[in-house]
């Protein structure tokens, strides 16, 4: 992945966002930490996806609206 200083962003802007347009990854950095990622809008929603998919793998979901089959015992004091 690519990264470009604020400063760098401001003055190249349009260029680094037709970058971005064709699939580019790019971290933006201020005192030469990493502050921000631009990423292509498609390549959010693919990720998401992909995380969506990874937990349905894994992921079992009953019923949780009928009443359960165990009696429960409330104690008052």
């Amino acid at each position: 992945m690519t990264t470009i200083a604020v400063s760098e962003l401001r003055a190249n802007l349009m260029k680094v966002l037709e970058k971005i347009k064709h699939g580019a990854q790019i971290q933006i950095t201020s005192h030469g930490k990493v502050i921000a990622q631009l990423v292509p809008a498609d390549a959010v929603q693919e990720n998401a996806r992909a995380a969506l998919q990874k937990l349905s793998s894994g992921a079992c979901i009953g019923d949780v609206i009928s009443p359960v089959e165990e009696t429960w015992n409330a104690v008052n004091q």
